[in-house]
């Protein structure tokens, strides 16, 4: 494999230069933005402030592919946010279920053959299939809100807002390419911008969780 391979794979891009994707390029400052008011709001919660370096890390990430096009920066878009669904999956299943170690470490695991008995299925409906990987996060976020909407609904809620913006967010990605002939800009500045309040909305939600906690215990 050529890590320095470019490539074209959004509607805003006419060219394999630095600057072909503007809007796409700028937009990215959103996922820095949400990480450092993410990190003002959550001080005292370490598992938040982890999440708001990988939300921040996906910023800059996100900004070297949609300027860069190679192969190894589009390995350092996708990677962080790998980063942040198995984090913030098992800091849920650790803090906001309540399991041991163990079993929220194979609860996070358990991500990998979810995500691979789904994405066969996923390629099988039109027009989800574009972004069949990121479909199975608001999937998964609403199977958490059900288990959680009679225990814990505050949280709940909380999974169910983000799988709504998540849905709209995958949605304009997946409409980039689409719309293109009549919308040259694209739409996946918008799946940036949504993406950063979402992102950092679920971080709040955790945080949230935790503090409410602390304070049910004094």
């Amino acid at each position: 494999m050529n890590w320095s391979e470019q490539f074209d794979g959004y509607c805003e891009r006419v060219d394999l230069t630095l600057w072909s994707e503007p809007i796409n390029a700028v937009t990215n400052l959103a996922f820095l933005i949400a990480a450092l008011i993410m990190w003002r709001r959550t001080a005292g919660v370490t598992g938040a402030r982890v999440l708001c370096v990988i939300l921040f890390a996906i910023g800059v990430g996100s900004g070297l592919f949609h300027t860069l096009a190679t192969v190894w920066a589009s390995l350092s878009d996708v990677a962080p946010i790998g980063m942040f669904i198995l984090t913030y999956l098992f800091l849920v299943n650790r803090d906001v279920l309540g399991l041991p170690l163990w079993a929220a470490i194979l609860g996070t695991l358990l991500y990998l053959p979810y995500a691979a008995l789904l994405l066969p299925v996923l390629d099988h409906i039109p027009f989800v299939a574009i972004s069949n990987f990121y479909w199975t996060v608001p999937i998964l976020l609403v199977v958490y809100g059900f288990g959680l909407r009679r225990t814990q609904p505050e949280t709940a809620r909380g999974f169910f807002v983000g799988a709504a913006i998540l849905t709209v967010s995958i949605c304009l990605r997946s409409l980039d390419e689409i719309l293109c002939p009549s919308w040259p800009i694209g739409t996946h500045f918008l799946w940036h911008i949504l993406n950063a309040v979402m992102l950092g909305y679920m971080i709040h939600v955790y945080a949230a969780h935790v503090l409410a906690g602390r304070w049910a215990r004094r």
